[in-house]
């Protein structure tokens, strides 16, 4: 399965794709889509260029899967308001693409990735350097992006395990439709 990794934001949104065969888990490209080059600072060209440049990752890389964060309100509501946009068009051209798309919390990423969830930028970095086997750190939104790949991949086979013992999963990751209890 090829799972694609999007940590969301307006200026510079990170993304990252592997490939998870069984448990073992396999770089294939990561990066940026930024927006901070634009000569105008105008909100439609910059979510425009986002939702154009996931558009452009998912037809180079034709990933089964997306994961992407779940942003949450900081201090300033303004930037809030103005990531959850981001968000949105990144969001957008996933499932536009028909890509079936898990969300994640900053939290369950660096638990997942890290084991701690209150790890910093640079820890992410390392532990999805080594977890990927790459031969150097990734840049911190690319490596979060990839923590978001690889939290889906580690969550996904979770979710197919929980849900075979239950009766409801195939044993190839979908699932029936289960009985009401």
């Amino acid at each position: 399965m090829r799972i694609l990794g999007i940590d969301p934001g307006l200026r510079t949104s990170g993304f990252g794709v592997i490939d998870q065969e069984g448990a073992e888990l396999r770089y294939v490209a990561s990066g940026t889509i930024t927006t901070h080059h634009l000569d105008t600072k105008a909100l439609p060209a910059r979510l425009k260029v986002l939702f154009d440049g996931v558009g452009e990752v998912i037809e180079r890389y034709r990933p089964d899967c997306a994961s992407i964060e779940i942003v949450f309100v900081n201090v300033n509501p303004q930037s809030t308001l103005l990531l959850g946009q981001a968000r949105g068009a990144l969001l957008t051209a996933l499932v536009h693409a028909n890509l079936t798309v898990a969300e994640y919390t900053a939290l369950q990423m660096k638990q997942a990735v890290v084991g701690y969830g209150r790890a910093d930028k640079t820890q992410i970095q390392e532990m999805v350097r080594r977890l990927l086997s790459l031969p150097g750190l990734p840049g911190p939104d690319a490596a979060d992006g990839l923590g978001l790949a690889i939290t889906h991949a580690h969550a996904g086979a979770a979710m197919a395990r929980i849900a075979k013992a239950d009766g409801l999963g195939t044993g190839d990751g979908s699932y029936k439709a289960g009985r009401s209890r």
